[in-house]
Parts: C-alpha cells; structure tokens; sequence
C-alpha cells in the first residue's frame, strides 16, 4: 500500500536553520516546499542542489492549500505575512522550527545546551564526540561542522537528540525564547551576558528567560552549570529545584603556545587539541561533563575530541604560513570578542594582533548598548571597527557616529571605517610593524567580503 507522503511548507525558507530543517525533511521524504523574499548564500546553492529553491522570490498565498500538513514559520517572516494569514485561515497547523523539532524528538532524551556564548561550540564538540563513539543522535547546531552534511538531523534510530539552546524568539508570532521549547531532560549554561536587546530591553528582561528555562527542565533532570560565572551562580542561587540534579564545570587545565594548546588530564599527561582560549577551555569542560551523563567515558572523550577541528566561523583558521595566521570569528556580543580576542593573545603573545570587529547586529549598532564593548578589544594592538550606514537604516536604528563608537569602546587606537573599500588602505598602514595575526569577528559579511577576499587584504 503506498504511504502517502506529507506535505510541509516553509514561510522564509532561506534562514539558516530553516533551510536545513528543509534539506533534512526533503532527505527523509517529506513533500517539501517554499518561500522567501531574499535568499543569500550558502543557503541559495543548497536549496538550488536539492530542487528546493523557490521559483521566484516573494510570498503567494496560493501555494498555502489545504492539502498541506503543516507550515513551519521562520522570524524573518512578519506577523502579516499573506502566507501566513493564509494558513491561520484554513487551519493548518503553525509550529516554529524549535516547536517543531521538539515535536519530533518528544519521545527521546533531549540535550540542550544554553548561554549567551559558546553554545555553538559545545554542542559541536558533543555531536563530534558522540558521532566517533558511533552513538546515533538527533541534533541542531548554529554552524557547519565538519563531517556532518546539514546542521539539523532527524533520525528515526535515534533515542538521544543535542540541541543547540538559542535565547532569541521562535517566531513572529511565537515570542518565547527558543530555548524554552524544548523542555531538555539535561541542560547546560555555559555563561550568561546581556545580548539582544532589540527584544531583551533591559538586562533584567534578559536574565529573566534564564529562569524560565530551568524552570522547564524536565523532572528529575540534570543541570551542568560553569562554576566560574558569576552570573550563573546567582542563577542557580535562586533556582534550586529539589528534582533536578545540579553539576558544576570548571575550565580545564591546559598548556598553551604558539605552536599548539594541549589539555592536561588527570594523570598530568597532555593532550594536543586544535583549539585554544580559555573560553574553549571552559566549552570542553561543558562538553566533556555532558557526554559523561551520556555513558561517554572520558577516556574516550579525551580520545575522540583530540581530532575536534571546530564549525564554521568559530575560531575559524582562513590562512596560516610561518609569517601570517587569519582568523574567522563568529564573535559580535562583547562577552564573544572580549573573550576571542584575550584568547588569539594569549596564543600569540609574541606577536602583533590586528582585529576587525563588524557591527552588524540590532545590539551592537544600538548606542544604549554599545556602551557595553568598553575595553573588549584593549589586548589587541591595532584594532578596527567596521559599521555599515545602510544596516543601520534597514534596522531603522538612529545614526551613530565614528566618534561615539571610538569612546565606548575605549581603545585609544582604535580606527573606526564604514567603507570596507577602505580596509585594504588601512591594514597597509600596518605592515612595516609586521603584525603576525589578522582576526576578522562578525556575523556579518563585511560589506561581502568573501573568505578569500579576507585572506588578500591581509597578505603583504
């Protein structure tokens, strides 16, 4: 008897994880369709690939039919978008993408892994660690991880998932942090600092949504918490539930040079790894105390996370020679770059740092809070912040000046561009100091700046 096959329609299709969730429901036969109103790259390609690209850009209310099974709604949709009117009128069933996955992963253990930084890379360490132990596992993670196709897998002989625990909101019209959906049987914070304040106003609104989500840990859960955040420990504080078992990381001992950082283990060997910082010092705790609950012994944590080599755009090397190393960081929030940047330091001590940070986010181009990046870039040595007028008016934000973003930061060095034809000028400037380290942070693009194009502007 043929089964028929169920028919699923994405409203913005080309986000990141949207398009992934549609690329793993097409592999796992789902009738899959979409639409959006701009579409970037890599997701263009990826949805060209596999026969998912819209036709042409824009919303159409006559692809929503009643014989669809389902619409999963993406943020940069509007509450008024036709296509959704047009499901809320017939009826269909409306879920946001982390509404959906827990749907689908109801009946599995769920990991989720939370905080305002390093969640992306915890979460990729684990699924590296779990994928090498040969442990079948649902997940979700906000980058491209190496050796694995889509950054969304959904599989039907799994009894485990990991998810990524992302605090900004499900939909247009699901404002719950995304986090809180998906009700995890064990959780991580890895550490807290104020981000998004486009919907998160004040840092109290902000650190609210973390006690929301303890509160929807599953009963008789687990709590990983790192012990040397200061914010957590009030968090946890205040949250002692009696049916969740609270375990604590530290940041793990290491031994860090130029050449290599090694972690140091019980038995005071050292173990090379290809990541560095001690803020990947405390995400490899987290990913270790996490695979441990999952029966991973940590022998063989250690075994298989000496081969971790990252995700996309987290501490991403671009080009390395015996003169030269260029970095790719996803790093916008000042927690992220006050973090990178002590890290890439710290690793080459010996060496002359130039630092590229794009403002690109509603927070970062917010002059309430940029006040907050005071001192984040204080270690690097020439130091340069990029904005782009035209995204601060597509974020209908008031106009900041280069002067205004020269004292909140604090750098007494720090150049300030906001035409990246002019970064090439700039990095010359430096080039008879011989700087031996380029660190590019956004989560933009850099005016479209290609990776490629990164590494020239950098070469002598």
């Amino acid at each position: 008897m043929k089964v028929e096959r169920k028919r699923i329609h994405f409203i913005a299709v080309g986000g990141a994880a949207m398009h992934n969730l549609a690329l793993e429901l097409a592999r796992k036969d789902f009738d899959i369709s979409g639409s959006d109103d701009e579409i970037f790259e890599p997701s263009l390609s990826r949805l060209k690939s596999a026969n998912l690209m819209p036709h042409e850009f824009g919303w159409f209310p006559e692809k929503i039919t009643k014989d669809i099974n389902a619409v999963i709604l993406g943020m940069h949709a509007s509450p008024d978008n036709p296509e959704l009117i047009k499901a809320q009128k017939l009826g269909i069933k409306i879920y946001s993408y982390p509404e959906f996955l827990y749907e689908q992963t109801k009946n599995k253990k769920r990991v989720v892994i939370g905080g305002s930084h390093g969640k992306t890379t915890v979460t990729s360490m684990i699924m590296h660690v779990l994928r090498k132990s040969g442990i079948e596992f649902d997940y979700m993670v906000g980058a491209q991880i190496e050796g694995f196709d889509t950054m969304v897998s959904l599989n039907n002989n799994s009894e485990v998932a990991i998810f990524e625990g992302d605090e900004y909101l499900s939909s247009p019209i699901d404002r719950r942090p995304k986090f809180h959906l998906y009700k995890p049987h064990i959780a991580l914070i890895n550490g807290i600092a104020w981000d998004h304040i486009n919907v998160f106003p004040t840092f109290k609104d902000y650190i609210v949504q973390f006690d929301k989500f303890i509160n929807v840990i599953e009963p008789g859960g687990e709590l990983h918490y790192n012990k040397n955040d200061r914010e957590v420990i009030k968090l946890i504080n205040r949250n002692k539930r009696e049916d969740l078992t609270f375990k604590k990381f530290d940041t793990h001992k290491c031994n860090i040079s130029k050449h290599c950082s090694e972690l140091i283990l019980e038995n005071n060997q050292h173990l090379p790894v290809n990541f560095f910082g001690e803020h990947n010092m405390q995400n490899v705790s987290a990913a270790m105390n996490i695979c441990v609950s999952l029966g991973i012994s940590k022998p063989q944590f250690y075994n298989t996370i000496s081969e971790f080599k990252g995700s996309a755009k987290r501490m991403q090397l671009l080009h390395k020679s015996d003169e030269l190393s260029v970095y790719l960081d996803f790093a916008h929030a000042p927690s992220k770059v006050e973090a990178t940047v002590k890290a890439v330091k710290q690793q080459y001590r010996n060496s002359k740092i130039v630092t590229i940070l794009e403002l690109h986010t509603f927070s970062s181009l917010n002059r309430q809070f940029i006040e907050t990046y005071k001192g984040t870039l204080e270690p690097a040595d020439y130091p340069i912040v990029y904005y782009n007028k035209q995204t601060i008016k597509h974020k209908k934000l008031p106009e900041i000046s280069q002067k205004e973003i020269r004292e909140a930061f604090g750098h007494k060095s720090l150049e300030v561009i906001d035409d990246i034809s002019n970064l090439k000028e700039l990095l010359n400037k430096y080039k008879e100091d011989l700087p031996g380290v380029y660190l590019f942070m956004t989560s933009g693009n850099f005016g479209g700046l290609s990776k490629d194009d990164l590494i020239k502007v950098c070469l002598k």
